[in-house]
């Protein structure tokens, strides 16, 4: 198991480029099961969920290869399940429910039951199957999902999904008729995956907004395809410009994806600059504290508030976070707390006494976004912080600790038993 050490209080300054947005790319990655073929994927970025997809593709029966692109040859599929083996390890491995549904006409896929940020239920994306026309069955911890024949439907989901909405895309792409899908989520990465479909061949209008309509074709193709750029790591990134009273240019950064958090960020004192290289991220010398609400988007995301809740720990005056997506998203306070952070929790909602600063100390990772606020807030500290089980940031950040050393942060990752 590997550990961080890091020795904080050096202000960041250099340039970095943005990676591929993993939320994006493991939808887009679940769609190339929709066509035969050979698809190329560029800008997917080099991770541990990336990997435990590629998995889950050669566990169906295709052939992957990631070298400079990713290409998936999805021409033969010996395999309808998605066990638990693998859905335990990624959440994600959901989303090759629809586009096995849509390919094969029936698909087995283990429960995947809680997790450290909450439930999370796939009981929308079974209720968006139903609508198109299948059956389900639950059996033994697996939904098996059977249809002879998908047909076009109006499908509302009563809370905003974004891996339900984007399995409900997949199936629709294919299936008879036209499907309007309501209340759907309005992410960059479902419109990513849109755009992908569409590249394929499908027939989509209105991804981005709540209301999609998906006219059903007879058969997609193979597609080359790049990945968006990540928001939430590029969002990660202003912060730590911001929490290390740093300055640096971020490239490839997806500005119109950002503007709520840029927005509060501003307010607390950070500066943003367009210039020839990308986006200048300037912190300030003393940060106010502002209140923030995750919400879907274009609300403040859920995957940034954990890295707001650790900037907002050394601001000047008291901030509210308050959490509306996870129950269980303020796994982080404890261990900012062990760093020095005056943060109390009351339901949903914690309260944030800016301290000015933090004080190094050991401290344990919880789930991939508290991984990041722990490394934020050891870069701001003072003294050493060692952050334990930091095998959850491998699965949202491509090499962070090489990254941040470029940007001037003395951080090492080191192997322990």
């Amino acid at each position: 198991m590997d550990r961080f050490i890091i020795n904080g209080g050096r202000p960041l300054q250099g340039t970095v480029s943005i990676s591929g947005a993993k939320n994006a790319a493991l939808p887009i990655m679940a769609a190339t099961l929709l066509a035969p073929g050979t698809h190329r994927l560029n800008n997917v970025p080099a991770l541990r969920d990336i990997d435990t997809m590629a998995q889950m593709l050669e566990h169906l029966g295709c052939k992957v290869s990631h070298n400079g692109a990713l290409e998936v040859c999805a021409n033969h599929l010996n395999f309808d399940e998605a066990p638990y083996d693998l859905v335990k390890t990624m959440r994600a491995s959901v989303l090759v429910m629809g586009p096995l549904v849509a390919r094969l006409r029936h698909a087995r896929i283990s429960l995947p039951g809680g997790c450290a940020i909450g439930a999370r239920p796939i009981n929308l994306h079974l209720k968006a199957m139903e609508a198109l026309g299948a059956d389900i069955h639950l059996k033994d911890g697996y939904a098996e999902v059977i249809a002879s024949r998908l047909k076009g439907a109006d499908i509302h989901f009563d809370v905003v999904t974004v891996t339900g909405t984007a399995n409900a895309m997949m199936a629709a792409a294919v299936a008879d008729g036209t499907t309007t899908i309501t209340n759907a989520a309005r992410e960059p990465e479902i419109i990513d995956l849109a755009l992908f479909l569409s590249s394929m061949g499908a027939d989509i209008e209105g991804a981005g907004s709540d209301r999609i309509v998906i006219r059903g074709v007879p058969q997609l193709k193979p597609a080359e395809h790049t990945v968006v750029a990540d928001r939430i790591e590029a969002g990660t990134f202003m912060i730590a410009a911001a929490i290390t009273g740093g300055d640096i240019v971020l490239e490839n950064v997806p500005t119109e994806f950002l503007q709520t958090a840029m927005a509060r960020l501003e307010e607390s004192g950070v500066r943003f600059e367009s210039t020839s290289r990308g986006l200048r991220v300037t912190g300030p010398e003393a940060l106010a504290s502002v209140d923030v609400t995750t919400a879907p988007h274009p609300g403040f995301a859920t995957d940034l508030q954990a890295q707001f809740t650790a900037l907002m720990a050394i601001a000047e005056g008291t901030s509210v976070i308050t959490e509306t997506i996870f129950e269980n998203r303020f796994m982080h306070i404890p261990e900012l707390a062990r760093m020095g952070a005056d943060i109390s929790v009351d339901g949903g909602t914690a309260v944030v006494k800016g301290m000015g600063k933090l004080t190094g100390a050991p401290v344990m990772a919880t789930d991939l976004r508290a991984s990041a606020s722990l490394v934020l807030a050891g870069l701001a500290a003072e003294g050493t912080t060692e952050i334990d089980r930091i095998y959850h940031i491998d699965r949202g950040y491509e090499r962070i600790e090489e990254r941040l050393r470029a940007l001037g942060a003395d951080i090492e990752r080191v192997s322990v038993e």
